[in-house]
């Protein structure tokens, strides 16, 4: 789809949203979430739990199985002063391992210099090893007793990292998780993936629509606005994802079957569309797919020559967000803020535990 000069303007994503409409717990159960249907000529109102019927049997699902983990800590230094810390990055030779080193944002960041000790529950302990200029963060070196994985020891020790226009606190840590969650990481969910119950899978299977997964560590970069004034000045957050060689030949088999290959989340889309541009060109036709893991930059936005996907399931998003961009490469910009306000009007619920929509071809 082309794009206008309009297009590459922030402001052009802005739009507003009474406070009213961000959902603060997820719908309940969660297929009963309301989902809209987007095609390229019409658009339908419906629920999560209707989604076999706008898929056909031989369709592929990619799903991301990342695991989020409770990455929000309290501790203090050994002076007595309180810090609050957020993990966002291991620092490890093999990014697939969580390891102990890692980048964090750390409240109030003035008082933590490099050297320091912080002390945390359940015998954790943190030195600070180095500043971050990028993030304002700084790289801490975790230590604790017992020779557990630093996964467990973040069950004890953290909290669920709950985007910040989620105030309630009625939400429980398995809301903000998808039931498939597997590999952990994240400091954010895959929101998409959220509205999932094992019955709507189970219905899916049953109409013989397949699923596949990807790996995409969420950062916390999926919330941060566009500040430049065009796109294209937008330094946009990196994040580690893996496609597995299992995945890249599920959709080369969707393919041959005349499947379509359907997206669960941007996550997906950016993870299968990073390893579609790997090597010296972008994907060509007949060119197959290759198994790739590693750090993307990918920024998708109006004008982009989609690769892999076929359509996209995926939330409502934040103003100015580099995920509004994303979905506008589908839908078209104009069309994509008129079907926002039109979901307005309709009492549809926005962000992480809001509704979602399916963007599909005819």
């Amino acid at each position: 789809m082309p794009a206008s000069a309009a297009d590459f303007l922030t402001a052009s994503y802005d739009y507003p949203l009474p406070p009213e409409h961000i959902a603060q717990t997820p719908a309940s159960p969660r297929d009963h979430a309301r989902l809209l249907v987007i095609q390229s000529q019409s658009h339908h109102h419906n629920h999560f739990y209707d989604l076999p019927d706008w898929l056909q049997s031989g369709d592929l699902l990619v799903l991301n199985d990342t695991r989020v983990i409770p990455a929000r800590l309290y501790g203090h230094k050994v002076t007595g002063a309180q810090i609050e810390i957020l993990l966002l990055e291991p620092q490890t030779q093999d990014p697939a391992q969580l390891g102990s080193t890692w980048l964090c944002l750390v409240k109030p960041g003035r008082r933590v210099r490099v050297g320091d000790q912080l002390q945390f529950a359940h015998g954790l302990t943190a030195q600070v090893l180095a500043s971050d200029s990028e993030t304002g963060g700084r790289i801490l070196a975790f230590s604790w007793p017992d020779g557990i994985p630093f996964e467990h020891v973040l069950e004890q020790v953290g909290e669920m990292p709950l985007p910040p226009y989620i105030t309630s606190r009625e939400s429980t840590a398995s809301d903000y998780q998808t039931i498939w969650a597997k590999a952990a990481g994240s400091v954010a969910a895959p929101t998409a993936g959220l509205h999932f119950t094992s019955d709507l899978l189970q219905a899916l299977q049953s109409k013989g629509i397949q699923t596949a997964y990807v790996t995409l560590r969420v950062g916390l970069g999926t919330f941060r606005p566009v500040e430049a004034e065009e796109i294209l000045a937008h330094q946009i957050h990196r994040e580690w994802l893996q496609v597995p060689a299992a995945t890249v030949e599920a959709i080369d088999q969707t393919r041959q079957r005349g499947g379509r290959v359907i997206g669960v989340g941007t996550t997906v889309a950016r993870a299968l569309e990073s390893a579609a541009r790997q090597g010296s060109q972008p994907q060509q036709e007949g060119r197959k797919l290759q198994a790739w893991q590693g750090y993307s930059t990918l920024f998708i936005y109006p004008g982009y020559e989609w690769q892999v996907l076929d359509g996209l399931i995926t939330n409502f998003h934040l103003p100015r967000s580099s995920l509004m961009m994303m979905i506008s490469a589908l839908t078209g910009r104009e069309r994509l803020l008129s079907l926002y306000a039109e979901a307005i009007a309709q009492n549809y619920r926005f962000y992480s535990f809001g509704d979602g929509m399916i963007i599909l071809p005819n």
